[in-house]
């Protein structure tokens, strides 16, 4: 039963309506006038920790906004909730679990109790195995049937299971031990698995089935095709030992498939799957970079953590971002929010962010089962930062939409390069620049005037040439991206995603919506392969269904006639 009494909406608290008078006074300000007024302000907006540098002076905020924004983050009790998260409660009430990943990468080891055991040594077991398992497969002491050195790895899982895993592949690629390579299937179409395939041999290969049910439609699909091409090979069944793994929970569907119970890595049903890239879900990277890198990625997060755990509100990196956001999307009615990398091996970070941020708070419902009256999580996107320029930038510049955007920069690079570097350098700081100032009809004058080869036909093309400016950004300084930082920095978005869910009343563990897809999947593929016509959906499915059985019915037509 659903308890609805005594909680008060989001919009009704005393500091959300001071919001609201306040954004009033915030919304006619430029903020090329705000940075002309305080020399200090770049200064007074730039939180570090660690080596990454947040500055958020380019927000369309005033020295009053950040505080009244904490009033609110205290008024919903953030700071409560904060402890219950990292304790261990079980936060994701939905479901009836505790919701830590925190507890993952407490490098720290102090005990943390779920239903009154500790998991710690559960965690511990977990990394020691993984550490000697990818020791003996990096060595050459794990070898395939034929004795072969194990060459490719490839990891076979969809959402949670492959974006973190993925992201952090390529983004640690300077990392990465010579001679292994890691291939990601996630797509249930049958091309993504037989462009992977066709290029590996059975015999140096090794595969990692990561579903935390090990009933996943999709990664099961993946995972069988896979099975009967290395079993084309190999020939012996008794060969999967040496080159099938899983990551799960579920022993039974495990044993089924074939691998040995001593080649599982469990995962916990307090990990979701979004959050999971710390586990053993890690298995692939722990292979690729080795557990001593994968060890530094879990103490930065770690660190990031604490940071989150003690900072005050007003000077936390997590909770900045997540309050900058509400006040985008709840007072300037900001749809949506870009994520853009300027590093190269970041440039699937935007695709993990999508992911995370929008299973989590993409919510109409809070987590007492009322429908909401105001705006929860936006809709987040983003791609590398170069690419994005000579893209969809003209939108940010000139557009009817509001689109604030962390522009992710790291400030050492691994390249040898190191004027490239300098253009993406300056590229990142010239757009958020871009971004605020704008330009005037008056500059834009004097800038066409000083052209070379001079403008023509000026009086009908200036107006086309301002800029209005004034558009928010916030920018990540990384020193260097390393395995510690790129914990710092995937930590600091999970943060800031539970601020923001914490904020809006949402529980930002569970996913329901996804459940319905599901559910239909399965109905429509059971009329697929039934031979009658379809009448059970909705007229346009059932419309769909019925043409595609037409179409099989005339390509098995031409097969047969081709054959005869």
């Amino acid at each position: 039963m659903i308890n609805k009494n005594n909680k008060t909406s989001l919009t009704e608290l005393s500091s959300y309506k001071k919001l609201q008078a306040h954004y009033h006074n915030v919304r006619p300000l430029h903020m090329r006038r705000l940075f002309s007024v305080d020399s200090q302000r770049a200064k007074k907006f730039t939180v570090e920790h660690e080596g990454l540098r947040l500055d958020y002076s380019k927000n369309r905020m005033s020295h009053n906004t950040l505080p009244l924004l904490c009033n609110l983050a205290r008024e919903v009790n953030l700071e409560s909730w904060r402890e219950r998260l990292f304790s261990g409660d079980k936060i994701n009430n939905t479901e009836g679990r505790a919701v830590l990943h925190t507890a993952l990468r407490n490098c720290s080891n102090t005990p943390i109790l779920v239903d009154g055991n500790d998991v710690m040594p559960q965690i511990n077991a977990s990394i020691d195995k993984m550490e000697q398992f990818s020791h003996k497969v990096r060595t050459g002491d794990w070898a395939g049937y034929s004795n072969k050195k194990i060459t490719d790895i490839i990891n076979i899982g969809v959402g949670g299971s492959d974006l973190g895993p993925k992201m952090v592949y390529e983004a640690l690629k300077p990392y990465r031990q010579k001679g292994l390579t890691v291939h990601f299937i996630s797509n249930v179409d049958g091309a993504h698995i037989d462009e992977t395939l066709e290029k590996l041999n059975p015999e140096t290969t090794l595969l990692i089935i990561s579903s935390k049910t090990f009933t996943t439609q999709e990664t099961l699909t993946n995972a069988h095709i896979a099975r009967d091409w290395f079993l084309q090979s190999a020939q012996n069944e008794a060969h999967i030992a040496k080159h099938f793994v899983a990551v799960s929970t579920n022993k039974t569907e495990v044993r089924r498939f074939g691998i040995d119970l001593d080649n599982m890595f469990e995962i916990w049903d307090w990990v979701g799957g979004r959050y999971s890239l710390w586990s053993a879900i890690g298995l692939s990277v722990v292979l690729s970079v080795g557990m001593k890198n994968f060890k530094k990625m879990l103490s930065g997060a770690h660190s990031m953590d604490q940071h989150f755990k003690d900072a005050p509100l007003e000077q936390n990196m997590p909770v900045i971002l997540g309050l900058l956001g509400v006040w985008y999307n709840n007072f300037f009615n900001a749809e949506s929010h870009g994520i853009f990398p300027y590093d190269h091996y970041l440039r699937s970070l935007p695709l993990y962010l999508e992911q995370a941020d929008m299973e989590s708070n993409g919510k109409s419902v809070d987590r007492h089962g009322r429908k909401v009256n105001y705006a929860t999580g936006p809709i987040i996107w983003g791609t590398s930062g170069i690419n994005g320029q000579h893209a969809f930038y003209q939108s940010i510049h000139q557009g009817t939409k509001m689109i604030p955007a962390d522009f992710i920069v790291s400030m050492l690079t691994h390249s040898v390069h190191q004027e490239q570097h300098d253009i993406m350098f300056s590229n990142a700081l010239a757009q958020t620049e871009a971004l605020m100032r704008g330009r005037t009809l008056d500059e834009t004058y004097a800038d066409v005037m000083m052209s070379n080869p001079p403008v023509q036909n000026i009086e009908e093309r200036i107006h086309h040439m301002v800029f209005e400016g004034n558009h928010p950004t916030n920018t990540l300084l990384i020193d260097k991206l390393t395995p510690r930082s790129l914990g710092m920095l995937i930590a600091l978005y999970e943060h800031k995603i539970f601020v923001q869910g914490i904020i809006w009343n949402l529980n930002s563990y569970d996913q329901w919506g996804v459940e319905l897809g599901k559910q239909l999947t399965h109905r429509i593929l059971q009329d697929i392969e039934q031979p009658h016509t379809v009448t059970s959906h909705d007229g346009s499915t059932n419309a769909m269904i019925n043409y595609y059985h037409n179409i099989l019915k005339k390509e098995a037509k031409k097969e047969e006639e081709v054959t005869a």
